[in-house]
């Protein structure tokens, strides 16, 4: 019998989950025995005309990582779409815009006009901004267009699944493979549609060990300012962790090794908006009723945006009409 096929394809992201699946060592050997991988352009040299030629639903698994920014990113998630039983959004950037998705705090002319023209990296004295399409002796160049607003794979097409993660970590990355090759093995109903997989329904602070004692703090601080106590929980100790607004399955290891959780496992379950959440806890740790010294407490919170919407902001209730 042929085997099922796999495709993994790298959109508007850094390269991590492609990184993060060979992070599973020799596990990747059973899953190439148990696949056949079709479409890695990554990592061998795959072309999307052999994408186009396959039959519609002839690919068995997808993992699409990396959010969708262009008309490159937009047409090739139509296409694995298409050609795909299962499409997983595979990491963070996928399913929820993760740091790309920042963009959406400019507009794409302003970020055009920093990048290659006011940048203190770059000396354009031309002033000249990529064009999508130019003339040269050998023929026509093209290169992707740009979108104004960054979307998640799940804002432009049907995803099945989704697994989380700023990459996925290792292990769970494997009890995903495992549990999906079982299933197609043994040809076992597949989870509804929907699922996160690689998670669960609790939040990264259900899996901490940090003790919490309800202290109330009257200022938030960067992490490199103290040396936090190892025992006791980051936000009471006025350090922004987002642990409280981050679903778990990560096993809370940024924050059992000293650093604040970042919120790159997404919102729990029956969450809409992951930084709203995540000011709703500060709200309880604040030691204040006056408005005023509130107001003095919740400026010291460094970068608000960046922090409670690192991950999020594409799929956020912030936003924007997406042009």
């Amino acid at each position: 019998m042929a085997k099922p096929k796999l495709a993994i394809y790298w959109a508007a992201s850094c390269g991590g989950c492609d990184i993060a699946i060979l992070d599973i060592e020799e596990k990747i050997l059973d899953v190439a025995e148990f696949f056949d991988l079709v479409f890695w352009p990554c990592a061998m040299d795959f072309k999307y005309a052999d994408v186009e030629a396959m039959e519609d639903k002839s690919i068995t698994l997808t993992l699409f990582n990396g959010a969708i920014r262009s008309d490159e990113n937009y047409r090739i998630a139509q296409l694995l779409r298409k050609k795909s039983v299962v499409l997983c959004a595979f990491g963070s950037c996928a399913s929820e815009g993760c740091i790309p998705g920042l963009a959406n705090l400019c507009n794409l002319d302003s970020i055009l006009d920093y990048a290659y023209i006011k940048s203190p990296s770059v000396n354009n004295s031309n002033k000249i901004i990529p064009q999508t399409k130019t003339k040269v002796p050998e023929g026509e160049l093209t290169i992707p267009r740009l979108w104004n607003t960054v979307r998640t794979l799940p804002q432009v097409v049907d995803v099945d699944y989704i697994i989380p993660g700023c990459p996925p970590q290792s292990d769970q990355i494997i009890e995903v493979l495992t549990t999906i090759i079982d299933i197609l093995k043994n040809d076992k109903p597949l989870p509804e549609k929907g699922t996160v997989l690689g998670a669960t329904d609790k939040s990264v602070c259900d899996e901490c060990t940090r003790e919490r004692d309800i202290k109330k703090i009257t200022k938030f601080i960067r992490p490199y300012e103290i040396i936090p106590d190892p025992d006791l929980c980051l936000l009471e100790q006025g350090i922004v962790c987002l642990g409280p607004a981050t679903r778990s399955g990560c096993g809370a290891k940024c924050v059992l090794a000293g650093a604040p959780c970042r919120g790159c496992y997404g919102k729990p379950q029956n969450i809409r908006d992951q930084g709203a959440k995540m000011i709703s806890a500060l709200a309880s740790v604040i030691d204040s009723t006056d408005p005023e010294e509130i107001e003095r407490i919740i400026r010291t919170v460094p970068d608000p945006i960046g922090t409670f919407y690192r991950f999020s902001l594409a799929d956020s209730m912030l936003r924007r009409v997406q042009i």
